[in-house]
């Protein structure tokens, strides 16, 4: 067995799913060295996640792979509810909140070829043992790396030092139970059965369809290659899926003239609801099923676990090359946490709704069906929650918001660009693109142009900030028609807003959340951390860069840089 050393990596990444995938690729391109690992010898066939919503193919697509999702996958452009075999409701989706149906090993095959491309590799047969992570209360400064124990394929042991260690090793996570994180929730009384098959028949093949009995629900999700995918809760005193059982309870509620002839994935599951009660103790960070595993209904499950990895790898990457301070990562859980716990609490109501008994419960099930078709609130308000349009992480800094709020009432409403929302990237068309790195600062000027926002480049001195000028008519589609800014994080939220008079709120958000180097200081941090992946361990000071009193004023503007010591444990 060999000695505990620091390894020639930044992050290790347990688990190569879609989740440990993405979180690899996210680190890779944006310069940071990933050890990725897994157990399995080869790539799991079992297309379990169909279901990419509009945010995760907004995710793949800045990875380079939108183009190939789409040529490779399926459009759902409705759900139809049936009752009893008569149609109840239908819920039309427009294409820019449209779900696309691509099995999970395709998912996986192309996220693996690109992290390929970005000089990545998946070592398999790699078994994490154990963890000790001494600096457990988040304070980085405790310790300078997590020790793991690896069994590899041949029986080797080995033994190494990395600065940070992401688990994404599924919903029976060895990395979460060596940090003795409590999975709470709760398991499904009933078991589901599922049958992905070739058929005899017609079905749509851009339709969700959902055939709603006394006996139980019947769903039929259409797939690439004419595959579709019959999945319902097991009947009672059955243990084992087959296709008499499916085509039976298929022929008892499902459509008519329809016969299963080609299965090719069959298997019984529980259905949980449960999450982690840490997604981060120190240096290791849960995302995917590993921190939480919820109900298959509405095909959220993968695309949480893409976004739990999308928001982590900017961060860690900009701490590890010391852009950013350590306390950015603080916002992971929290954000996350918040955002898992509505996704949970929405597919278990849809999953209720499956299981519904009693015709004065069946009656009142169908009523609220009708009443959501005839008056759109499904696809006025929820399909834009399923499809990942409303996802807003709360600001939680008086620097994040405006002095004054005059952005008027829509932005109260649901459908308002809130701050914490993805930031439309249509806004930002024409500009030069943003490297992985940078922050945006979108600002839209006033009409006389004598303010600050006319010029604000001195802001960006410094500092991965791309400024991009709004053009006048951006206001209508801001909600918020005052001459001010937009604070746009790396992977698209929108950190902070402000006014034309919030000039130091926003230097105050910026000092907070990027320090501002010279550019020996940046490439001999981001040298640094390419060797010993801990920049931000160490000790950095900052001194904000002075900005005219009057901002107003003349442009002569003199800047002062930080001083930055890298200690090295």
């Amino acid at each position: 067995m060999s000695i505990a050393e620091l390894a020639d990596c930044d992050v290790l990444v347990v688990g190569s799913g879609p989740t440990g995938l993405l979180a690899a690729c996210e680190l890779l391109r944006r310069g940071i060295g990933v050890r990725i690992i897994d157990r399995a010898l080869a790539p799991s066939t079992a297309p379990k996640a169909l279901s990419l919503w509009p945010r995760a193919l907004d995710i793949l697509t800045e990875l380079g792979l939108g183009e190939q999702v789409r040529q490779a996958s399926t459009r759902i452009d409705a759900f139809s509810y049936y009752s009893e075999r008569r149609p109840l409701a239908t819920f039309r989706f427009t294409p820019e909140l449209a779900s696309r149906i691509l099995p999970q090993p395709a998912t996986e095959r192309l996220l693996t070829e690109r992290l390929h491309a970005l000089g990545g590799e998946i070592e398999r047969g790699v078994r994490l043992l154990a963890v000790d992570e001494p600096a457990a209360s988040g304070d980085l400064r405790q310790s300078d790396a997590v020790e793991v124990l690896l069994q590899h394929s041949d029986g080797d042991l080995e033994r190494a030092r990395v600065p940070f260690l992401i688990g994404a090793d599924g919903a029976s996570s060895t990395v979460r139970g060596q940090l003795g994180s409590a999975f709470q929730g709760s398991t499904y009384e009933q078991s589901f059965a599922l049958v992905d098959t070739r058929i005899d028949g017609e079905l749509p093949a851009d339709q969700v369809q959902y055939y709603q009995a006394p006996t139980g629900t019947l769903v039929i999700v259409p797939a690439p290659g004419g595959v579709f995918r019959f999945l319902t809760v097991l009947p009672p005193d059955v243990t084992e899926v087959s296709v008499p059982m499916m085509q039976s309870i298929l022929d008892e509620r499902g459509p008519r003239g329809i016969r299963i002839t080609e299965p090719v994935w069959q298997t019984i599951f529980r259905v949980h609801a449960r999450q982690a009660t840490d997604f981060r103790r120190g240096r290791i960070f849960l995302m995917g099923d590993a921190a939480h595993v919820h109900s298959p209904a509405g095909g959220q499950g993968l695309n949480n676990g893409l976004q739990d990895a999308h928001n982590l790898g900017w961060k860690l990457a900009a701490v590890i090359r010391g852009e950013s301070p350590a306390a950015l990562l603080d916002s992971y859980q929290p954000e996350r946490i918040a955002a898992t716990r509505r996704i949970v609490r929405d597919t278990d109501v849809q999953t209720r709704a499956w299981m519904v008994k009693g015709r004065p419960q069946l009656l009142a099930r169908d009523a609220a069906f009708r009443l959501l078709e005839a008056t759109g609130a499904v696809s006025r308000w929820y399909a834009p929650v399923m499809a990942g349009r409303r996802l807003a992480y709360p600001p939680v800094r008086p620097s994040q918001r405006p002095a004054s709020n005059s952005c008027g009432l829509r932005r109260r409403l649901p459908s308002g660009l809130r701050l914490g929302a993805v930031l439309p990237q249509r806004l930002l068309a024409g500009a030069t693109p943003a490297t992985p790195s940078e922050w945006t600062l979108a600002v839209l000027a006033g009409s006389t142009g004598n303010d600050w926002l006319a010029d604000p480049d001195w802001l960006a001195a410094g500092r991965p900030l791309r400024i991009v000028r709004l053009p006048a008519d951006a206001a209508a589609a801001l909600d918020c028609a005052s001459p001010g800014y937009y604070l746009v994080r790396p992977d698209g939220h929108i950190a902070a807003h402000g006014h034309a008079e919030d000039v130091d709120r926003l230097a105050a958000e910026l000092d907070a959340v990027l320090y501002r180097q010279t550019q020996s200081a940046q490439a001999q941090g981001r040298s640094d951390s390419a060797r010993q992946g801990r920049s931000d361990t160490a000790k950095v000071r900052q001194e904000p860069a002075r900005r005219p009193a009057d901002p107003t004023a003349g442009r002569t503007v003199e800047y002062t840089h930080d001083a930055v010591e890298y200690a090295h444990g």
